[in-house]
């Protein structure tokens, strides 16, 4: 932060300073002539000719003065700035370090009053012996400033200013820039710190942009479209790195995981499969998956809801209808009700990593008792491949 120009100090010290130092180039000047003239022992043997006439007499006032005047000025300036550093010192201080600061001076003008009491000393003795006390003074004070609530009850308390975590850098997965959603994530703030685009993802994303198959083609160039929006639009610091230095395996998963190790990054990925192996190694992810899931209404068993059946389960007698958000929900005997809408009691939720299953009965029938889920593995939202 720049600091705050004060124009009238300046210039007050620009005048004391110049006028002092022309008032001393004056009295040097002076004893210079006089040397000239008087020609002392000492210094005969270094001056020759006749005495100084009263034009060089005149010259040289002259040019002490001027450069006094000009030696003033530099030294106002220094003064300046060290009276504006020493301003912000002391407005960047704590109520407790500017107490500790008082106490310290209060203590070392007493001591040196009391030494200067007792002693007989000339004034320059005496202003060294002030600063010197000041000085030890101040810095006893300023290490026990701590204590001083101990001593002093008075004595202000020293504000806690709470600890702000360092940002980690989030690495993006080809699967999380094609699938889209990252892009309102990041609109709605929820995504801090740099983002950061390994060259090797980029070039994924361009190998997809560039594949002959329309359906790859549509997804690559949407993934590096988001990228785009990402930069311009929401005004996010995007940055693409060749990662140097770092040894990376052949898979481009495995390449992700070992430059967020490095780096000591976030991986932000829809992939199930990557999730578990960048958590195995030790590396935190931020599933989208996982954070849609988390956002879904939460229902409770005995809760009624209206659902419409889409299909059959794959039990006997079992339909299938899906909530707005995409949850599945599975509604014993209404394979006979397909393309209905028919009110239903929740009989239990199964919740996965994959998502959420909804076990329901239909309403007219009432709740026989809790629901339990298929043994197989089944997921109510198929994990998205790579292009």
């Amino acid at each position: 932060m720049p600091r705050k120009e004060n124009r009238a100090l300046r210039a007050i010290l620009t005048v004391v300073f110049v006028i002092a130092g022309m008032v001393v180039g004056g009295i040097a000047s002076s004893l210079y002539n006089s040397l000239l003239e008087d020609k002392p022992p000492w210094l005969e043997n270094y001056l020759a000719g006749a005495p100084p006439s009263d034009a060089s007499k005149a010259w040289a006032v002259l040019a002490f003065v001027v450069a006094a005047g000009l030696t003033g000025f530099l030294v106002s300036s220094v003064v300046y700035r060290q009276i504006l550093a020493a301003q912000e010192a002391l407005e960047s201080m704590s109520a407790r370090e500017k107490l500790a600061l008082f106490l310290g001076l209060v203590f070392g003008l007493i001591l040196t009053f009391l030494i200067t009491a007792s002693f007989r000393m000339p004034v320059s003795l005496t202003v060294v012996i002030a600063l010197l006390l000041c000085y030890l003074s101040v810095a006893a004070t300023m290490s026990i400033k701590e204590q001083l609530r101990f001593y002093y009850p008075g004595a202000p308390a020293e504000p806690v200013e709470p600890e702000v975590p360092r940002q980690s850098p989030k690495l993006l997965d080809t699967n999380v820039i094609i699938d889209g959603r990252i892009l309102d994530i990041c609109r709605t703030g929820f995504v801090e710190g740099p983002i950061l685009i390994p060259r090797f993802i980029l070039d994924e994303l361009q190998h997809i942009a560039d594949s002959s198959d329309s359906l790859k083609r549509a997804r690559g160039r949407r993934g590096l479209d988001i990228l785009n929006q990402m930069r311009k639009e929401l005004g996010m610091k995007v940055t693409t790195f060749d990662p140097e230095g770092i040894r990376l395996p052949q898979e481009v998963d495995s390449k992700l995981v070992a430059v967020a190790q490095h780096l000591g990054a976030v991986i932000i990925t829809n992939d199930f499969n990557l999730n578990k192996v960048a958590e195995l190694q030790g590396v935190t992810v931020l599933n989208v998956n996982e954070l849609a899931n988390a956002l879904k209404p939460v229902v409770l068993p005995g809760e009624e809801m209206s659902v419409t059946v889409i299909r059959e389960g794959k039990e006997p007698n079992q339909g299938v209808a899906y909530l707005d958000d995409g949850t599945m929900v599975v509604i014993e005997n209404a394979k006979r009700l397909i393309g209905e809408r028919v009110d239903v009691i929740v009989a239990s939720v199964w919740q996965t990593v994959a998502g959420k299953m909804i076990f329901a009965t239909l309403k007219e029938e009432g709740v026989t008792g809790e629901i339990q889920p298929p043994t197989q593995n089944a997921h109510p939202a198929r994990q998205r491949r790579r292009a």
